[in-house]
């Protein structure tokens, strides 16, 4: 059993806090405790939450960003997770992936419906205009691994799109100005090329 670390006059002390730390906030997808390996193997503590972790708690850590990983459902269906957009009052940047990228689209008014064909493994990915923050600096043409049934049509007021691959017309965007990202695709898995990079 470890112990507590105790000071010359025997009083325990708390654990100190990462430096730099991101919180991972999981809607139930099977790659989550992957996306927080990947963030710690780019030198940076992280630690994966529920997705209906309080957002007090989330401020009490301080955390220099949130990744709202993917997940198995639809945000149409009866129960399904939502963002929770008090989480835009911590004003801290926010990649979201997946569905997380679905969840914050639909709760900031974009638009996300059942794609026409949903989108598994290996997928073309084009960027617009250069990527936008996100993604500058990567290829034009590249590869990506999808996993969904629905896709992003309009991003929210105040994003721009920044890609797109053949059954999801807004594969990734942002809205620099609020710190908030959504990339449909996966960036933690190495079927993806450049998601370290974008991690």
């Amino acid at each position: 059993m470890l112990e507590s670390p105790t000071t010359e006059a025997g009083a325990t002390t708390a654990p100190a806090q990462a430096a730099e730390e991101v919180l991972v906030l999981d809607f139930g997808g099977q790659y989550s405790q992957l996306i927080a390996r990947r963030i710690r193997e780019c030198g940076v503590f992280a630690e994966l939450l529920p997705s209906t972790a309080s957002v007090e708690a989330i401020r009490k850590r301080a955390p220099k960003g949130l990744v709202l990983s993917g997940g198995p459902a639809s945000v149409y269906e009866e129960g399904a997770p939502s963002f929770p957009t008090q989480l835009l009052d911590l004003e801290i940047p926010m990649l979201a992936i997946c569905y997380g990228m679905q969840a914050m689209v639909q709760a900031l008014g974009g638009r996300v419906e059942a794609a026409e064909s949903g989108e598994f493994g290996r997928t073309d990915l084009t960027l617009r205009d250069g990527g936008g923050k996100l993604l500058a600096g990567l290829p034009e043409e590249q590869h990506c691994w999808m996993s969904h049934r629905d896709a992003v049509f309009e991003p929210p007021e105040g994003f721009r799109a920044l890609a797109a691959s053949p059954g999801s017309p807004v594969a990734a965007c942002e809205d620099v100005d609020r710190g908030l990202y959504g990339i449909q695709f996966h960036p933690e898995v190495v079927h993806t090329p450049y998601g370290t990079e974008i991690l």
